[in-house]
């Protein structure tokens, strides 16, 4: 047909469905040659749903995908360094492009590339053609670049956020509309693309520029009118390279195509075509859902079983039933509850989800329950929704039609306790905590976001918005969408209910769906027991951890806040006395200027932005200069000093009162179970674990968690649990006998690095010796050692090669664990927990980092696992003694102990943590766990 009126072209960004598709699912290998295809898998499937999901009135009658054909494009000839700092391929990726173009091909879909031009440029080009021919263009991508050209019939489309960009969406960017968005790129620069534009200034600032000036050329020709000096030179003085970026960003309409957009039209694929070259990259799921879609039997598998990799790209193309959202029912009335009861009964299982006023389960007020128990199936209950929209002053009557809250928990309270109903949640513990301040104790769940950690842990986030979006291809409603943002942000007793209903129950549909795909698959991706036993059973237990909360003395806190200002004012006297004057300490931009321009202390590095680094790894070189330049030495470690305090302060001292719960009087943390890929617990509102205890300061910071009367602090802390771990892990001889024999690592590590005898160790030495100890074994070079402990490099690297020869074992475990990596995607704890590692096999500057993390995985996240199984087991073991569990920090737990039984429990819990590993893992090296009491955590410690 000729492309005209009433066509709808459609462009695919090729590039954007690639690397997307790479990040989204694990390194995936053929089994039949070991070729990767985990991109492979990820862009047939996108291209699938895209297909299947353009089948209405507005489907498009032409499309295209568009690659890049080459990195090397005219660009590169106006300027060398274009794209220059863009970090080499993957080395599994790059084999997979010319599988995409041929996939591409089998869905008998345009597949188009041009030597010496960008994709961006042929979309382009081909969005001008057809909109002179009368046609509409949907751009196919989220692409910034690709937005100068909506307008006039074409717009583009996010296909993961399932949402049209048009000209609304580029001013919100950009500040300015589609056809001044190259003005403000060629100002703005790119640091991606390596477009230079004008140094310091950025989108906001151009957009200002471009809107006063009307365009380019005519704020370049007006600059000397400007105000602003800086702004004013910085034009002036690089007008050419602006010019130059104006070049670089402009995307040209001109590309030389050798067909037509009638080429284009739309085709069926054809079923041999394209189930041949699914069935020979082995995509077993995928094969079956196409044959089906084209009313065809499926070919027979090239081999027999898939590769135990594949097995996520069965999770990643699951049966998408639609979501209804007006099939969701408000239940207003008891008897229509009682309904919801029955049929949860009947079917054994049911999702659930709270919606409340706040993220803060302890005060939050409960708004409303959903319910789903089959897809498609959910509910609403209104429980607490008040009068006034978005009104933040409108009245605080409850608004009529709603269930009473007593009588919905009368009638909720036997079905979520009941033994023989699972409850299904997606992060339980803060429905749980909700529910269990309403005197409902949820049992049994499942946690869906902890069975995504259990199987996709390093791979991608846990939260159900991106898992629906990843697994189910659907887009929920963002809560913003009904709360707003900023001033004008209401709570979600605020919504109206026929706007709660479909947000609610679809949370609990979503919920179901994702729990139905992933609990079969825990088995295929061997996690079951992960989940199992130490995952959701950790729910409950963390649960009333944080409802316990523990107890802060506010005026402790005050005293030490007080006590730090002044010592901070003391700090800021000495600084403007080396400075020569005052200055504003806690300005980075400042503390440059005075450093590198007036002191003129060597090796200052200027950002895009125009200032000087002033970082902490800056300062920390600069007060090495005592000799060369003492006085910016001074001046730089007084600087971190008050930083120091400063953030003990804000983040501590201050905060921390804010803190303080005013019904319980009690700081409630929250811990993130599914936050490091290692299995490590986040605390977070507040962060707890972070506090420092290394300075003086920081220590004093733990003094202010107290005891109540007649109770003591006891913490029980794992004495180097990882290094114990290692030489299980790694089966070193002498390390393991130095532990047998009760021998100071550190200190041992220390006379043999240091030559020093250990009845003439220092503290000093003993630390360096433990930098060395554990830099060593998380791959450190000999650079970041000599870093970390102010010696030159060579004295750096000569450590590390004593070390590895007195303990060989180390360099054995380190090769291996790289090498399974590389070989399965992922490592292991002794456990069985998996840490994906979809970089191992990276170039450029984040290989030395994917290659330490692999290695640092199994150590810290086996001594995480095994914490976690000392957590589960505590609260069944202290059950007869007057304790409760309050805090865990990394290898230590908190406790409150009736003073009488002190003894007792620190004598069951040292027997739980140090038998924590059996019987699941005997460890060829004990664990040692070192208990202390006191008034208050600082002297527990």
């Amino acid at each position: 047909m000729t492309f005209g009126k009433g066509c709808h072209l459609h462009l695919i960004d090729g590039s954007a469905f690639i690397f997307r598709a790479y990040h989204a699912l694990p390194p995936l290998t053929r089994k039949t040659d070991g070729l990767p295809i985990g991109a492979v898998a990820g862009f047939c499937n996108m291209l699938f749903r895209y297909i299947e999901g353009n089948k209405g009135p507005d489907a498009p009658t032409h499309v295209a995908v568009i690659f890049d054909h080459s990195s090397k494009t005219f660009r590169n000839e106006i300027y060398p360094d274009y794209k220059a700092n863009r970090p080499e391929l993957p080395e599994d990726l790059r084999p997979q492009f010319p599988l995409t173009r041929e996939a591409t091909r089998a869905f008998n879909i345009a597949c188009i590339e041009t030597e010496g031009y960008e994709a961006d440029d042929i979309i382009a080009t081909l969005s001008c053609q057809a909109r002179d021919a009368g046609g509409r263009v949907t751009i196919i991508s989220s692409d910034k670049d690709l937005m100068q050209l909506i307008g006039d019939g074409v717009v583009m489309f996010d296909a993961m956020k399932n949402k049209t960009i048009d000209r609304d969406e580029v001013f919100e960017k950009f500040g300015v509309g589609p056809e001044r968005v190259v003005d403000v790129q060629s100002l703005a620069g790119d640091s991606v693309d390596n477009v230079p534009g004008a140094p310091g200034i950025g989108i906001k600032t151009a957009a200002l520029l471009i809107q006063e000036y009307g365009d380019l050329e005519t704020l370049l020709a007006r600059a000397g009118e400007i105000k602003q000096p800086k702004r004013r030179e910085t034009l002036i003085n690089f007008a050419d390279q602006i010019r130059i970026s104006h070049r670089l960003v402009s995307l040209k309409c001109d590309t030389p195509l050798d067909f037509t957009l009638e080429s284009l039209e739309v085709r069926a694929p054809e079923p041999d075509t394209l189930l041949t070259f699914l069935n020979v990259m082995e995509f077993r799921t995928l094969t079956k859902r196409v044959a089906d879609s084209l009313k065809v039997a499926a070919p027979l598998p090239e081999t027999a079983t898939p590769s135990p990799a594949a097995q996520a790209e069965a999770v990643a193309a699951p049966e998408a039933l639609p979501f209804d959202h007006a099939a969701y029912e408000a239940v207003t009335e008891p008897e229509q509850l009682a309904r919801w009861i029955a049929r949860i009964r009947e079917r054994g299982h049911v999702a659930f989800d709270t919606e409340t006023t706040s993220l803060d389960e302890m005060r939050a007020d409960l708004v409303g329950i959903s319910l789903a128990v089959d897809p498609g199936h959910a509910c609403y209950i209104p429980l607490g929704h008040r009068q006034g929209g978005g009104d933040l002053f409108a009245s605080d009557s409850l608004v009529e039609g709603q269930m009473l809250l007593a009588e919905a928990l009368a009638l909720l309270k036997p079905v979520l306790e009941d033994p023989a109903i699972l409850k299904i949640g997606q992060n339980m513990k803060y429905d749980w905590k909700i529910m269990a301040r309403h005197g409902v104790e949820i049992a049994p769940i499942d946690d869906t976001m902890l069975m995504s950690y259990a199987m996709f842990a390093g791979l991608h986030s846990h939260g159900m918005d991106e898992l629906s979006e990843r697994y189910l291809n659907h887009r929920p409603i963002p809560i913003k969408e009904l709360l707003g943002s900023g001033k004008s942000q209401i709570t979600f007793d605020r919504v109206a209910i026929a706007d709660a209903v479909k947000y609610a129950a679809e949370d609990a549909d979503v919920t179901l769906r994702l729990w139905q795909l992933f609990k079969p698959q825990l088995h295929r991706a061997r996690v079951t027991t992960v989940y199992e036993t130490l995952e959701r059973p950790l729910v409950p237990v963390l649960a009333r951890m944080e409802m316990a909360g523990v107890k802060v003395d506010r005026d402790t806190l005050s005293r030490m806040s007080n006590a730090f200002a002044q010592k901070m004012a003391g700090f800021e006297a000495e600084i403007h006395d080396l400075a020569g004057g005052p200055f504003n300490v806690g300005s980075p931009k400042q503390l440059g200027e005075i450093l590198f321009d007036r002191l003129q202390v060597p090796g200052g590095e200027k950002g895009k932005t125009g200032a000087y680094a002033t970082g902490a790894e800056v300062l920390e070189d600069i007060t090495t200069l005592e000799d060369s330049h003492p006085q910016g030495a001074e001046l730089a470690a007084r600087v971190l000093d008050w930083r120091q305090l400063s953030k003990l302060k804000s983040t501590y001292t201050d905060a921390l009162q804010d803190h303080v719960n005013p019904d319980t009087g009690r700081v409630h943390t929250s811990y993130s179970i599914a936050g490091a890929n290692t299995g490590r617990l986040a605390s977070t509102d507040p962060n707890l674990q972070n506090i420092p205890v290394r300075s003086e300061e920081g220590r004093r910071i733990r003094e202010a968690f107290v005891a109540p009367p007649g109770r003591v602090m006891v913490s029980l802390d794992y004495s180097q649990i990882e290094l114990r771990i290692l030489a299980h892990i790694a089966d070193i001889p002498a390390l393991k006998q130095a532990f047998r024999d009760g021998h100071d690592i550190h200190a041992m590590t220390a006379s043999e690095m240091f030559n020093v005898p250990l009845d003439q160790m220092t503290s000093d030495i003993r630390r360096q010796a433990k930098a060395i100890n554990f830099g060593v074994i998380y791959g450190i070079s000999g650079f970041g050692l000599a870093r970390n402990l102010r010696i030159p490099r060579a004295e750096a690297q000569g450590f590390i090669d004593r070390y590895f020869e007195r303990f060989p074992g180390i360099r054995a475990y380190m090769d291996d664990t790289v090498a399974f990596a590389k070989a399965h995607g992922h490592v292991e704890t002794l456990f069985g927990r998996k840490i994906h590692t979809p970089e191992i096999s990276a170039k450029g500057p984040g290989a030395g980092f994917a290659k330490r993390a692999a290695i640092n995985a199994p150590i810290q996240g086996t001594a995480a696992d095994v914490i976690r199984r000392a957590m589960i087991r505590m609260p069944g073991a202290i059950a007869g003694i007057d304790a409760r569990m309050l805090l865990q920090v990394h290898d230590e737990l908190l406790f409150e102990v009736a003073e009488a039984d002190v003894d007792r429990l620190i004598a069951t819990a040292k027997e739980v943590m140090e038998t924590a590993s059996d019987p699941a893992v005997q460890l060829s090296v004990r664990l040692v766990v070192e208990a202390g009491r006191g008034p208050n955590w600082a002297a527990a410690h």
